[in-house]
């Protein structure tokens, strides 16, 4: 009889232990459970800030979304992970080829990512000391001058056609020089083989600093664009609208956060830190594993809501169709989903 008692005994305490620990970590465990898995391909770049707050703040858990963040290394490689089904989302710069990526069916856009907008230090016009003292001194004289890009196709490529069209001259009035990345142009830079470049703010100064050219304007200033977006695929739209739903008022809750952060400028164009700038400075910095005044430096302008400039985004579809780069059968309508978003801005009536 106390055999039975010794062992009834041991399985109720055993029972009451296992109770225990499930209350522990029951609720944790559950809610992982419960969660609904989805994937976004990202750049290790401020642009994306908002889903690096969203995913660090837990916004995504809370619309029921496990929200894998898979960093990729370059601007293409995210409109083809979206187009492959490697991920759900994605979120870059807006290039050539994204474009012929959504002329074949494969990409919706759906949000605003970053955009270059005046009194936003984010793209510069820099001019080499040679041609500066030959009389470059503003975005306007680019024409008839050789100018470092990373590739054919590049946002870099889109800014000199953007400068064109508010100046009077085309892509064809300049000399183009792709160099293939960043770290060539500057070297081409430096070493004399063109007139200028257009750099990210912190190379610009980097470049000024080092006494190899100066800055001669801001394409924000000079020609505000829609330099990035986040898209998904059409299938998701249709067969998973409401993750898509979920995982855009995640996205909107970081892009009010952000903006109430970084987006404010006092009267002399200088950035106001607003309600946690810190905090949110701090998980950028950490999720592109750069130092904090590095990334404070290069902050882009980000919509409070994630609106797209839509007008921008047909003039970019028929740019890249002017150059060639592009299906000149695009219909820019086709690959834009602005249901998600209310209140984009210049929207064809």
């Amino acid at each position: 009889m106390r055999k039975n008692w010794s062992v009834g005994r041991r399985a109720l305490l055993a029972a009451i232990g296992g109770a225990m620990l499930a209350a522990a970590s029951g609720p944790a465990s559950a809610l992982a459970q419960g969660l609904e898995k989805t994937s976004v391909g990202v750049l290790a770049l401020s642009s994306s800030a908002p889903i690096y707050i969203a995913k660090a703040k837990g916004y995504f858990e809370k619309e029921g979304l496990d929200a894998e963040l898979k960093i990729l290394t370059s601007a293409q490689q995210v409109p083809v992970a979206v187009a492959s089904g490697d991920v759900d989302f994605g979120i870059t710069g807006l290039t050539a080829g994204f474009y012929n990526l959504a002329a074949k069916g494969a990409i919706t856009m759906i949000a605003a990512q970053a955009r270059d907008e005046p009194g936003f230090q984010l793209s510069a016009y820099v001019a080499g000391n040679a041609a500066a003292e030959a009389g470059l001194n503003k975005p306007a004289d680019l024409k008839g001058k050789r100018i470092a890009i990373t590739t054919v196709g590049s946002t870099f490529h889109y800014m000199i056609g953007l400068l064109g069209q508010k100046y009077g001259f085309s892509v064809k009035d300049v000399t183009m020089v792709p160099l293939q990345d960043v770290p060539k142009m500057v070297a081409a830079f430096k070493g004399g083989q063109v007139d200028a470049m257009i750099a990210p703010v912190t190379v610009a100064r980097q470049v000024t600093a080092d006494g190899a050219g100066k800055i001669i304007g801001w394409v924000g200033d000079e020609t505000p664009w829609q330099l990035g977006a986040l898209f998904t695929s059409p299938k998701m739209v249709s067969d998973r609208r409401a993750t898509v739903e979920k995982f855009i008022r995640a996205y909107q809750r970081a892009t009010a956060e952000y903006h109430a952060a970084f987006n404010t400028r006092d009267a002399s164009g200088k950035p106001v830190k607003g309600p946690g700038y810190d905090e949110l400075l701090a998980i950028v910095a950490e999720s592109t594993k750069q130092k904090p005044e590095i990334v404070a430096a290069g902050l882009p302008y980000i919509d409070p809501q994630g609106r797209l400039l839509v007008n921008d985004i047909h003039n970019q579809v028929k740019f890249w169709q002017s150059e060639g780069q592009v299906d000149k059968a695009l219909d820019a309508k086709a690959i834009l989903d602005l249901s998600f978003v209310q209140g984009h801005m210049g929207v064809p009536k």
